[in-house]
């Protein structure tokens, strides 16, 4: 399969051409994933951009993207395949007064008429450009990782009445994971590893202005130096990039150009979700230089 990027520079400037602004490190690991033909375990803090990533990574390669979210109690017939039972109920009984022999019945009941494909089956069956989508992977059980090793591996599913299916293409996969448990040495083992956390300051105005065109300058610095100080802070949650967009987005339509105190305090809703962190960043916000003055 041919490369998807043909350096470093172009998968930065591909992504920005997508609204994703990546640095160096992001742009690296993209590039070495499929150069590699490896997949990409990309971990940190919920809302920082890490689902975003392999969205983006869709939209610039021209792939279809497949997501499988994850969540306990996620089993092989969710993630992988079942067989149409009902279907197969039906044709045995449509058949109970025929001649056919159950080894032939049987070979016909488990064919692909009969397979109910789940995202990681599909994944591996597609045969147009493909990115995979393993959402929150720390959410399963550990018992369910290992139903994505030999895909992260040989990009093949083996199914007991059919044998193995070997992958048509090579899909990109993405899998997120916000660090809520540890996941397992096999599973690290078999991707790159790539940690996203809060941005700069400076990153995440750049962020803001790309993503809220209509925000001034000063307000999108404003915003980023008033989202970092509240990260400095020891809270339960502390805002996400998605959230800072949220909050510049609010400021923006109520016609808010420069932020007070009290402006802070009114909209701080929209950044925190717990009342004691809302509490500690009113109390930063009273005692803040630039917000009193």
């Amino acid at each position: 399969m041919d490369s998807r990027f043909t350096d470093v520079g172009s998968v930065r400037a591909d992504l920005e051409n997508a609204n994703y602004l990546a640095d160096d490190g992001i742009a690296g690991v993209v590039y070495l994933a499929d150069r590699l033909q490896k997949p990409i375990l990309v971990e940190g803090p919920a809302g920082t951009g890490k689902t975003q990533l392999a969205k983006s990574i869709a939209e610039i390669t021209g792939a279809r993207l497949i997501r499988l979210q994850c969540y306990e109690g996620l089993d092989e017939a969710k993630a992988l395949y079942e067989w149409n039972y009902k279907k197969q109920l039906l044709r045995i009984q449509a058949e109970r007064n025929s001649d056919v022999e159950w080894d032939a019945l049987e070979d016909d009941i488990f064919s692909d008429e009969f397979l109910l494909t789940r995202p990681l089956l599909e994944a591996i069956r597609a045969e147009d450009n493909v990115v995979l989508l393993i959402d929150e992977v720390d959410r399963v059980e550990i018992e369910t990782e290992a139903l994505l090793l030999e895909i992260l591996s040989d990009y093949q599913v083996s199914i007991p009445e059919l044998g193995t299916i070997e992958a048509t293409q090579i899909p990109m996969v993405i899998l997120t994971s916000n660090n809520t448990r540890e996941l397992s040495e096999a599973l690290k083992r078999r991707c790159l590893f790539l940690h996203i956390d809060y941005p700069e300051m400076e990153r995440e105005k750049a962020i803001v202005l790309n993503k809220v065109p209509e925000i001034s300058e000063n307000l999108a610095d404003q915003v980023a130096r008033i989202v970092r100080s509240i990260r400095t802070l020891e809270l339960k949650k502390a805002p996400s990039v998605s959230e800072t967009l949220d909050w510049a987005r609010t400021l923006v339509l109520l016609g808010i150009d420069q932020v007070d105190a009290q402006t802070a305090t009114d909209t701080v809703n929209i950044l925190l979700k717990y009342q004691s962190d809302i509490n500690k960043a009113i109390k930063e916000f009273a005692q803040n230089d630039e917000l009193s003055s």
